[in-house]
C-alpha cells in the first residue's frame, strides 16, 4: 500500500582519466587532503581535523557540507590508506563511506580515477524520495571526479611545458 522504497544502499560510481601520474594525484587527493578536499567537493564548506599528524589511517575529521540546500555535520576517519592507489573515508556515526581508487595506465603518466560513494542506508522519512537521492548521488559522483581531474590537471604538480621558451 505504501511505498517507503528499499533497504538497498545507494551506491554511486563514477570514473574519468587523468593526465598525471597516481603519485601525484595521491599528493593532491591525500597528502593535501584537508586542503584540498574543500576544492573538489564545494559542498564542503567547514573540514576540520579532530585527530593531530599527517594523514593517514584512522585519521578523523569532521565536516560541514551543503547537499542540495540541506546542511548536514559528519565526522568521518579515513579507513582505507595505500599512497599512490587507494584513498577512503566512512562516516563515524553516519552510514557512508566513499573510496577514491587510482589505477596506473599510460606507463605511469596518466591514471584512471575510480570513485565510489556507498550511502549504506536512507532515513525512513526520505525512503519516498529514494529515486531521487540515487540520481543526486550519481550526477555528485561524476561532478567530483570532474573537479578531481580539473584540478589536478591544471595544480601545481604539472610538469613543465613540453616546448622549452624561447632563447
Amino acid at each position: 500500500m505504501f511505498n517507503f522504497g528499499s533497504k538497498e544502499p545507494v551506491i554511486a560510481k563514477a570514473r574519468i582519466v587523468i593526465e598525471r601520474s597516481p603519485a601525484e594525484i595521491f599528493r593532491y587527493l591525500g597528502d593535501e587532503f584537508f586542503e584540498n578536499y574543500p576544492r573538489w567537493s564545494p559542498e564542503v564548506i567547514e573540514l576540520e581535523r579532530i585527530t593531530d599528524g599527517p594523514l593517514k589511517l584512522g585519521t578523523m575529521a569532521r565536516q560541514v557540507r551543503i547537499d542540495q540546500g540541506r546542511r548536514t555535520e559528519t565526522k568521518f576517519t579515513i579507513n582505507v590508506y595505500e599512497p599512490g592507489k587507494r584513498l577512503g573515508f566512512a562516516g563515524i556515526a553516519d552510514p557512508f563511506c566513499c573510496i577514491y581508487e587510482l589505477r596506473e595506465i599510460n606507463s605511469g603518466r596518466s591514471a584512471e580515477l575510480i570513485f565510489t560513494f556507498e550511502l549504506s542506508e536512507i532515513q525512513m522519512f526520505m525512503r519516498p524520495f529514494e529515486k531521487l537521492i540515487r540520481t543526486v548521488v550519481q550526477e555528485g559522483a561524476e561532478r567530483t571526479v570532474r573537479n578531481l581531474k580539473q584540478l589536478t590537471e591544471t595544480s601545481k604538480y604539472a610538469p613543465a611545458s613540453r616546448n622549452p621558451p624561447p632563447h
